[in-house]
């Protein structure tokens, strides 16, 4: 919990750095958000190489786990469907268009703003926001009360990147594989869905 909280805090401290301007516009228009999370994959991907046991785990894993990424989006989606028939002034097709972000919070806000006007599109964000802050914060929580998939479930698509150290340190190292498979194939569904529902 300790260790979630850390990276919030670093979030946080990130949006008042942007918001005060302490940082200069330069850097924040560059690649270097792009580069920290390549050298944060690089990391991950040396201790996931250099213990031969969590490969040799992943070998012993379930098969029917490969079905994790379909299931996380039909949950998600069934979830949004029945949230959207009691949501007064948003039609189902709104609500399962922003659900279908799946944590994607960049480009999912985007498309939804261009499809669908920029307050959908807002909406959007903070809700893709929040779901990797749920992810980040209650990882120890979801593995402790749901099982150790239940945080690359509430992941989504940011279990390839941002999400997967916390996944790795509260799942252990064998999901780890899995997460990043996970992370492949919801972050790829995600500008099929988005504009299938945003089109209805």
């Amino acid at each position: 919990m300790k260790g979630s909280l850390i990276i919030v805090s670093f979030f946080v401290a990130g949006i008042l750095c942007g918001v005060l301007g302490w940082i200069p516009w330069d850097l924040t228009e560059s690649r270097v958000s792009y580069w920290a999370l390549c050298a944060l994959m690089f990391c991950v991907g040396l201790s996931v190489g250099g213990d031969p046991e969590s490969l040799r785990s992943f070998r012993k894993l379930d098969p029917r786990l490969a079905l994790l990424p379909v299931m996380t989006i039909v949950g998600t989606l069934a979830g949004c469907a029945v949230v959207g028939l009691f949501m007064g002034g948003r039609s189902v097709s709104d609500c399962l268009a922003v659900g279908a972000g799946m944590g994607y919070y960049s480009l999912s806000s985007i498309f939804i703003t261009e499809l669908r006007g920029p307050e959908l599109g807002t909406i959007a964000l903070l809700s893709n926001i929040m779901r990797e802050i749920v992810a980040l914060l209650c990882a120890p929580l979801l593995v402790r009360w749901c099982g150790r998939l239940a945080p690359i479930s509430v992941g989504g698509a940011t279990t390839m990147d941002t999400t997967l150290p916390i996944i790795t340190r509260t799942s252990g190292k064998e999901f780890v594989v899995l997460a990043i498979f996970h992370g492949f194939v919801v972050d790829f569904s995600v500008p099929f869905l988005v504009t299938l529902f945003c089109s209805i």
